[in-house]
């Protein structure tokens, strides 16, 4: 039995990456609880946006109906009708921003991944261990069959 002792600065080095690898685990969490955030704030204005597009269809929809029942020539001619399909076009367009918001921030990366990237890029030289003396192999004789 080999009892194996470890000189301060191997502990110390140790104790560093523990506490690295502990420091960039949380800011990643971080990020990431921030980024989900941003998406729920991001999805509850596109399911607003969706309600106002659904209130509008109605409105179009009455109001279709009531041209038609006034036997009105040119149902979408009025300029009531041209307001609504306006306004219908410019809730789509801020619906399609908000998804293409949602997701550029699901495609950010965290800043402890970008941190890792570039240490992959350089990686750092550490200290290399003192190579162990190899036992001598013994030969063991066969077992007869």
């Amino acid at each position: 039995m080999t009892d194996k002792k470890e000189t301060p600065k191997e502990g110390r080095v140790t104790t560093e990456k523990i506490w690295d690898a502990t420091r960039k685990t949380f800011n990643t969490a971080t990020f990431r609880a921030g980024q989900y955030k941003r998406i729920v704030q991001k999805k509850i204005d596109l399911t607003s946006i969706h309600k106002k597009i659904g209130t509008v269809h109605s409105d179009l929809g009455q109001l279709l109906d009531e041209r038609r029942e006034a036997e009105v020539a040119d149902l979408l001619g009025g300029e009531e009708v041209q307001e609504l399909f306006q306004r219908l076009d410019s809730l789509k367009q801020a619906a399609a921003a908000l998804e293409e918001e949602i997701e550029a921030i699901k495609g950010e990366g965290s800043p402890a991944e970008e941190e890792a990237e570039e240490e992959e890029e350089e990686p750092v030289k550490e200290p290399t261990p003192k190579p162990k003396a190899a036992k001598p192999k013994t030969a063991r004789p066969k077992k007869p069959e």
